[in-house]
């Protein structure tokens, strides 16, 4: 099973696996398993169009409707004048971080996705590697919901 997706245009990390419970796990929006990606864009980007990323913004759909996007982290790792970004998402829409540099003005020369939760990318294109146990196990507590508040006290009554 795939974990995921990476368009024609993009590369790197890609999850396979022969666990389709965790496969549908770690894909679930519930999740909120963390996906980095580096990014070169075309211009540089305003610090206010940045914090628009940071906040969320809606983008536009294959469906034509729009979305709100949850806020990334995102942080320039190469200032250049097409720049590159590390970006975080805590959701994987359809071509996301393209739609979302597009509603800010700026067009995405390359995308590499380098973490998929607690994995980063640490082989050369067109390699492979198998999951150790201990990834193996990461990815499952990663793939656990995570609720917006949890409670630190637990009321137990007999």
């Amino acid at each position: 099973y795939p974990v995921g997706r990476l368009d024609y245009a993009s590369e790197g990390l890609l999850l396979l696996t022969n666990d389709g419970d965790l496969a549908h796990s770690l894909m679930k929006a519930a999740s909120h398993v963390p996906k980095t990606y580096v990014v070169k864009v075309s211009g540089k980007p305003a610090e206010e169009k940045l914090a628009r990323l940071r906040q969320g913004l809606s983008i536009g759909t294959d469906e034509q409707k729009r979305v709100k996007t949850a806020p990334a982290k995102i942080r320039l790792i190469r200032d250049a004048p097409n720049p590159w970004y590390e970006i975080t998402l805590i959701e994987g829409r359809n071509r996301q971080i393209r739609r979302m540099f597009e509603e800010i003005g700026h067009h995405v020369e390359k995308i590499r996705r380098v973490r998929y939760g607690p994995l980063a990318l640490d082989v050369e294109p067109g390699r492979f590697r198998p999951l150790t146990l201990q990834e193996v196990a990461q990815l499952k507590s990663a793939a656990q919901p995570r609720s917006p508040m949890v409670s630190r006290h637990r009321n137990v009554s007999s």
